[in-house]
């Protein structure tokens, strides 16, 4: 595979229209994902966001013009199959799927099904999306953009207890997650190797966005007091556009990318053992 050049994340070099192109954007209510959702529907694709929040999503469609929108907390597991199966009978076909519904929580929380909040949304709802639209993707010879993070470098999968139910750290539940983005991409792309179907991993940079601010955390301060140098969300926003819409990419998988290039991830989210792990584990929340 040849490699794309450098580029500044504010202007990816090719993205090309996306005329008669079906693409889905989760968390796309705010921030990079809006931005993302946003800028595909200028390019003439036939977008459909998911948001949690009804009135907020149907809001932001309108805003940008989208094709539809769906209503879903993806960090339940019920919700997230639900999700699919409306899109695929409302919809029927999808050619780029973007996974960015994400979050950072200060404290240990759970879902209303009982699991840690970082993991349920952050890696099982991408898992869950991905695998109930297989089917479309497929039919397509579609794209999967996983929005992972460079937090995957500090990230470590914790086998013996991925939820955090002991020793709970924020930024460790969220590195771990962003690491289990980059090796659930890796294993997808192996798998689907013959289908047609691509998947890559991406990090956005360090965007100022409601991301990580929804309470009084230390978190939220951070990102207050960084603001200033932090990229916009339409800036944050770029290598997922490359991602979904660039022919430069075409036929490209199992890679990650930042600033619209290719990067090599961490050697900790190289390992082949681990993806296949970490689809039995996700596997094993169905």
């Amino acid at each position: 595979m040849t490699t794309p050049p450098t580029t500044d994340p504010v202007s990816p070099r090719s993205t090309g229209p996306m005329t008669g192109k079906t693409v889905l954007v989760t968390g796309a209510t705010g921030g990079i994902g809006k931005a993302t959702a946003a800028e595909l529907v200028r390019r003439g694709a036939s977008v459909w966001i998911v948001g949690r929040n009804p009135e907020k999503t149907a809001a932001a469609q309108v805003e940008m013009g989208a094709a539809g929108h769906l209503v879903a907390d993806l960090s339940l597991r019920g919700e997230a199959v639900q999700m699919a199966q409306d899109f695929i009978r409302q919809v029927g076909t999808l050619d780029v799927l973007v996974n960015n519904a994400g979050a950072v929580y200060d404290r240990r929380q759970e879902s209303r099904e009982g699991i840690e909040m970082t993991w349920a949304l952050n890696h099982l709802g991408y898992f869950i999306v991905t695998r109930e639209l297989l089917g479309l993707l497929r039919a397509s010879r579609g794209r999967v953009v996983n929005v992972s993070s460079a937090a995957h470098g500090f990230g470590r999968m914790r086998w013996q207890d991925p939820e955090f139910k002991s020793g709970y750290r924020s930024w460790a539940a969220y590195g771990q997650s962003k690491l289990a983005n980059v090796l659930f991409t890796r294993e997808l792309a192996w798998r689907e190797r013959e289908s047609g179907v691509t998947a890559n991993a991406l990090h956005p940079g360090v965007v100022y966005s409601s991301f990580g601010q929804s309470d009084d955390s230390a978190t939220k301060r951070f990102y207050k007091l960084a603001a200033p140098f932090l990229l916009s969300s339409e800036q944050g926003a770029q290598t997922s556009i490359y991602l979904a819409a660039s022919s430069e990419v075409q036929g490209m998988s199992g890679l990650y990318f930042a600033k619209s290039r290719v990067k090599a991830p961490e050697s900790h989210a190289l390992d082949d053992a681990a993806g296949k792990r970490l689809w039995t584990l996700s596997e094993s929340y169905l």
